[in-house]
């Protein structure tokens, strides 16, 4: 018989290891500052689009929205890991964060005209991606200066946790927000988010760079990138990432999905459904801070994301498909768990930035090339086969991966506990002793 003592230990087990937030006062106001501004975030993502449709009428001006963000998001992305690498991190995070804050600002003025401008949009919204693109290199950079090295997989997995969170309360707040009181009120809540946000990450001390920075930026980056290419382990996390979004994230399919199944009503739930998995995955996620060989996971949840979108091409129904996208949400979220736990675990601190500038670019391409390639293969061969081709690519290429890239499948983390980081790459700068 199972003892009282024991069913708590179990739920313990299951339940995320918050060290972290006790052990930093830094990762608590940055963890809390980056969930506000998400949360705020979302607002205005869902309020740009309505409003852009309530203006223009043109399913194609929406559209336009997401080819404005990308460019300045790569190319803004690719200097932030550079910057992030030179600069004093918390200090680019906060000045970004401003600057978001006055964008925010200039959208709600906008909103308040007799007759709204349809330009502002665009201009707001290209200029976010690149401020963005400046300020996300640095946010990661962030985390392994502030936690202790052995709670660098709890720490990822918490700020997965904001994003799960984010993704599955977010939209439909703001949804019912705009409904009731507009669009102006969805920007005054992202910019109240902001003020917030730059209060709480005004109280976190200096993250300052360890290092002297005197070649040109394009080189740098190329370091970076040089780097990542000697590290096997290393460009197989972001191939896997490319593989999970560019073949099994099929968001642009979900509108001609909920036709298909006779539920138009149901495109909120088909849109919220892999964030309610990874909340779900990460709300029990205990069990990873006792994993060992980050690699397999990384692999393994790939294949799983390839499988559940196989699986949901043939569900039935309605609901069987919300449950294949939410496995594929939890798979999702274990994968990037393991993959920040192998950037910060093996990445030294130099390179950092532009590693996670690296993130960025592969992050921000696949989904925009999931969309194009979902979208063109429906047009042709129907929904369905746009989700079978991309869910089999996905689990087809992982385990191309796993045989292609031993190193990634063997990475063990308890190689690269401090003072063996350089082992991972030997032509590598070991990250400095604190």
């Amino acid at each position: 018989m199972t003892s009282g003592t024991d069913r708590p230990r179990s739920r313990s087990r299951l339940l995320p290891d918050t060290a972290p937030w006790r052990s930093s006062r830094d990762f608590r106001l940055t963890w809390a500052s980056g969930t506000v501004t998400l949360l705020g975030s979302i607002f205005t993502m869902t309020a740009i689009p309505l409003q852009i449709a309530d203006l223009t009428g043109s399913p194609l001006a929406v559209g336009a929205v997401g080819a404005v963000e990308l460019v300045p998001t790569v190319l803004f992305g690719l200097y932030g890991g550079v910057l992030a690498d030179r600069a004093d991190r918390r200090a680019v995070a906060l000045a970004t964060e401003l600057a978001l804050t006055v964008l925010s600002a200039l959208l709600l003025a906008n909103a308040l005209l007799g007759t709204p401008a349809v330009w502002p949009l665009y201009l707001a919204a290209g200029l976010a991606a690149a401020v963005q693109g400046l300020q996300q290199p640095s946010l990661e950079a962030m985390v392994p200066r502030l936690v202790p090295p052995d709670q660098l997989v709890a720490a990822g997995a918490l700020l997965s946790l904001r994003w799960s969170i984010g993704g599955v309360a977010a939209p439909a707040a703001a949804g019912l927000l705009i409904a009731t009181a507009g669009v102006p009120a969805a920007y005054l809540v992202d910019l109240g988010t902001f003020l917030l946000s730059i209060a709480l990450l005004a109280r976190v001390r200096p993250v300052p760079s360890e290092r002297d920075a005197e070649a040109p930026p394009l080189r740098e980056f190329a370091e970076g990138a040089r780097y990542a290419a000697r590290r096997p382990d290393l460009l197989g996390t972001y191939l896997a990432d490319l593989a999970a979004t560019a073949f099994a994230l099929p968001t642009a399919l979900f509108p001609f999905l909920a036709e298909e199944l006779a539920a138009p009503w149901a495109l909120g739930l088909l849109y919220s459904a892999s964030a309610a998995g990874s909340l779900i995955a990460a709300a029990t996620g205990g069990w990873t801070e006792r994993v060992h060989r980050h690699g397999r996971l990384v692999l393994l949840s790939a294949a799983l994301v390839g499988a559940a979108t196989t699986a949901a091409a043939f569900a039935p129904g309605l609901w069987a498909v919300l449950l294949c996208l939410g496995i594929a949400g939890g798979a999702h979220w274990i994968g990037d768990t393991f993959r920040s736990a192998i950037w910060n675990q093996s990445i030294p601190d130099e390179l950092r930035g532009r590693a996670a500038g690296l993130e960025l670019l592969i992050g921000s391409a696949g989904p925009a090339l999931g969309d194009l390639r979902a979208g063109g293969l429906a047009a042709r061969q129907g929904i369905r086969a746009a989700l079978r081709t991309g869910g089999l690519l996905c689990l087809g290429g992982s385990a191309v991966l796993a045989a292609a890239l031993p190193a990634l499948w063997r990475y063990d983390q308890r190689a690269h506990q401090p003072g063996t980081a350089a082992e991972a790459a030997p032509e590598a700068t070991p990250e400095p002793t604190p």
